[in-house]
């Protein structure tokens, strides 16, 4: 498993979205592209503290992985907690950053992304809050991703970050066939 040291992490001003994005964005560059995934980069953050808690980035773990699974899948292992206790360890004021909406729909039949980030709030601190997102899933995979709304209908804020959409695109898309869009 692969895990940054803390000197290896960015300085990001508190509430510096803009910046916190485009730091997704560059852990979404270290995702090997291929045609038949998007690559997604993803961050967790204790707002509260401005303090980042995991990173994440498509196929960065073993399996089919995404981007969020893979953040919070390695902030599990740094705490040494099962996946299904991580909303008891979450501080607080816990959101994610995320290059692309989080998936609903899983063609590899893995647990979509929003259902992970949905189970962060069945623990002690309600889990993840707020969701902020780069772009909407293009409608390529699985058709039209309602992770979005599934997010919203559970009690998660998500809002847009803008600015970025051609960038986190042209690397999200990096391997498939140009002719796809």
């Amino acid at each position: 498993m692969v895990l940054m040291v803390e000197s290896e992490l960015p300085s990001i001003a508190a509430h510096d979205h803009h910046s916190y994005m485009r730091f997704a964005l560059s852990l979404a560059e270290k995702s090997i592209p291929k045609s038949t995934n998007f690559r997604v980069g993803a961050i967790l953050v204790d707002e509260g503290a401005n303090q980042i808690l995991s990173t994440g980035y498509t196929l960065e773990l073993p399996g089919n992985t995404h981007a969020e699974q893979c953040c919070l899948d390695k902030y599990c292992a740094t705490m040494g907690v099962p996946n299904e206790e991580i909303g008891n360890i979450l501080p607080t004021n816990t959101v994610l950053y995320t290059t692309m909406e989080p998936c609903d729909r899983r063609a590899s039949g893995n647990v979509p992304c929003t259902e992970r980030i949905l189970q962060t709030q069945s623990g002690t601190n309600g889990g993840i809050k707020t969701v902020y997102l780069g772009v909407k899933e293009p409608e390529i995979f699985v058709g039209e991703n309602t992770g979005r709304t599934k997010l919203q209908d559970g009690g998660i804020v998500c809002i847009h970050i803008t600015g970025l959409e051609v960038e986190i695109l042209e690397v999200a898309t990096a391997g498939h066939k140009r002719d796809r869009y």
